[in-house]
């Protein structure tokens, strides 16, 4: 059935703690991940000409689909990681890490949920990376203490993905994008007297990023025979063929300074910038879209903080506050970008669009607490308030007109109002070990999970119950029984809304689910 879960894990680590001076841990992981296709919920009527709309319509389930694509949703997933340090002296320590990892994925996507061939989508994915890191702390116990790093990244990542389009239009694409990345950084802390210390940080990331993208339009779906033309406009069966590279450098600086009013209560204040590099759409339509094949932007933050840490009754009550405000810069936004195909007026067509939205600000509020409020009682939880608004959303019109629409714009999966508290009850036993016990509610206010702001999938504020209990005995072994979404809450999490196939479908959290699980540690 579609949404069930088939994992295998396995995780190895081996360390080396003989010499005092030198220490060494390698870790090997692996994963065998043959779940089903994710099941999604027909919000509405498909009302594509090529059904009966009163044929199909809405299953009930949140999670039932009529797909009609195979139930293969495969992925694997291995890496291998080596970190080794050094005590130079009292003062110098260094440190390597070195990593390793890949995948593979063969996935299905029916977007429509439906046995008619109208939007399917067969997709092969695969990566690999390769990092070292090697990072140089100093502290001699007195005013100063500091770290300094050296990183590089290089990595592959790609595939192939086949649509499939009212068994009437079929096309491929291919690409794969290489990273080489490296970057330097330190930060220090100098502690100016015994209540006030300053904190200065510096990255400087030098990145480039070269694609190779072939994507191309068949006459049927064997994907052998190329079409005359993938549009009526571009008479050509090459939707993007191209390779290019792009350099992307940054320069992130970061300084804080701390007040220790006493020994109870720590007040600070943060600036800092960061980014996400930019990159290639390998899923660019470039004969209908030119601009689709030229590289995005850097996407960029500048970050502002201020909080104060507290410490109460005697160490049993904790509260932290703080307030943030990020400017952002050039917004990555991934999108459906909807097309006439046929040359009939009508946008019967799509791709996978990436595009930089513009400037927005993001504020907000956050406190986290934690009461001890007897040996075996406790509270946690948190709270938080946040204003996510477009300053500038820009988008150009057919006529070539660019427009401001920032004011119609939201960001998605931002909710006003958010919070959780915890409940925990946790007590030795007589015979040795410990039992612990935890229920949890989470709520939030309503969320457009898409970037389209669709109503239909937009999600009400909704909460959330959880609640386990833990047996550690006095060996090695621990049980856990857990249960999550007690009240069977139907929330929805993501969806497709594309007007041009008629799919409107919403995307669900995990039902009530329970698990038993039992751990050895040795």
């Amino acid at each position: 059935p579609v949404s069930d879960k088939e994992i295998l894990a396995a995780r190895a680590t081996l360390g080396y703690v003989g010499n005092p001076d030198f220490w060494a841990r390698i870790s090997v992981d692996w994963m065998d991940d043959q779940s089903g296709v994710r099941g999604a919920k027909m919000l509405a009527p498909n009302t594509n000409a090529l059904i009966n709309v009163a044929d199909v319509p809405p299953l009930d389930d949140r999670y039932d689909m009529r797909i009609g694509m195979p139930n293969i949703n495969d992925t694997s997933m291995d890496g291998a990681s080596l970190s080794m340090g050094w005590n130079l002296n009292d003062a110098w320590t260094l440190k390597s890490i070195t990593a390793f990892r890949e995948s593979d994925t063969e996935t299905n996507i029916d977007f429509d949920t439906l046995p008619q061939k109208i939007a399917d989508v067969k997709a092969f994915y695969s990566d690999e990376q390769t990092s070292q890191e090697f990072q140089l702390n100093y502290d001699a116990g007195g005013r100063f203490r500091g770290v300094g790093g050296l990183y590089w990244f290089t990595g592959e990542a790609g595939g192939q993905v086949l649509n499939n389009f009212f068994n009437l239009s079929f096309g491929d694409t291919q690409g794969t994008v290489d990273t080489d990345s490296i970057a330097v950084y330190g930060e220090g802390t100098f502690d100016i007297n015994d209540k006030w210390s300053v904190t200065g940080g510096i990255r400087y990331t030098d990145e480039e990023k070269s694609a190779d993208v072939l994507n191309r339009c068949y006459t049927d779906a064997t994907y052998t025979t190329l079409a005359l033309a993938c549009t009526a406009a571009n008479l050509t069966p090459i939707a993007a063929d191209f390779e290019d590279s792009e350099r992307f450098k940054n320069f992130s600086p970061k300084l804080s300074l701390d007040y220790r009013m006493d020994e109870n209560t720590l007040l600070y204040a943060l600036v800092s910038q960061g980014f996400k590099s930019g990159g290639f759409n390998i899923r660019a339509q470039a004969t209908q879209f030119p601009r689709s094949r030229l590289p995005f932007d850097d996407e960029k933050v500048t970050s502002y903080e201020i909080g104060a840490k507290n410490a109460f009754l005697d160490d049993k009550l904790f509260l932290n506050l703080a307030y943030f405000y990020n400017d952002y810069k050039d917004i990555q936004l991934s999108v459906f970008t909807s097309f006439d195909s046929n040359g009939d007026g009508v946008n019967d067509a799509f791709f996978g669009d990436f595009t930089n939205a513009g400037a927005g600000t993001v504020q907000g509020i956050e406190l986290e607490y934690a009461w001890q409020m007897s040996e075996f009682f406790s509270l946690q939880g948190n709270m938080a308030w946040l204003d996510a608004e477009y300053d500038e959303f820009l988008t150009e019109s057919a006529n070539g007109t660019v427009n401001n629409i920032a004011d119609q714009q939201k960001f998605t999966n931002a909710p006003e109002y958010s919070g959780s508290i915890s409940a925990v009850y946790a007590r030795p036993l007589a015979s040795g070990g410990r039992i612990t016990g935890r229920a949890t509610w989470t709520h939030q206010s309503e969320v457009y999970p898409t970037t389209d702001l669709s109503e239909a999938i937009k999600q009400d504020g909704y909460s959330l119950l959880s609640a386990g209990v833990i047996w550690q005995t006095a060996g090695p072994w621990s049980f856990a029984l857990e249960g999550k979404n007690l009240t069977d809450k139907e929330y929805r999490t993501s969806g497709y809304n594309i007007a041009a196939l008629g799919v409107l479908t919403g995307f669900y959290g995990a039902p009530r689910t329970f698990s038993l699980s039992a751990r050895y540690d040795f």
